[in-house]
């Protein structure tokens, strides 16, 4: 990621986030969301927070027509891979030994994080 999310400010207003938009917290019927669930982590913060599904649930063109379709700006864009950075690594210690689908899920989210540096 070449540090780039650490030196990005947020750039603009602060907004209600839903702050854990993982697959779990996505509830999907006939391929289309149908809801958003656990709001435990419901605060007013950087809006690029709630591109964590951008790297969680989506890769390669459904990650570049989900930026597309959101309209995402460039360091919208690289602050949300921070923030999907930042969960990942935070959950690999916290569930290594306890959960092993939030391992698998964290290290989903790395490899697409890194996926982009090499794209």
């Amino acid at each position: 990621m070449g540090g780039v999310a650490p030196r990005l400010g947020m750039g603009g207003e602060e907004v209600w986030v839903h702050g854990d938009s993982l697959p779990g917290n996505l509830l999907v019927v006939d391929g289309r969301l149908s809801a958003v669930i656990d709001f435990g982590c419901l605060n007013v913060g950087d809006p690029a927070c709630d591109l964590l599904p951008a790297w969680n649930v989506f890769a390669g063109e459904s990650r570049a027509r989900f930026r597309a379709e959101l309209e995402v700006d460039e360091e919208s864009w690289s602050r949300g891979r921070g923030w999907a950075l930042c969960q990942a690594v935070s959950a690999l210690p916290y569930y290594w030994d306890t959960n092993p689908g939030m391992i698998g899920q964290a290290s989903h989210a790395l490899a697409q994080v890194f996926a982009e540096d090499s794209a």
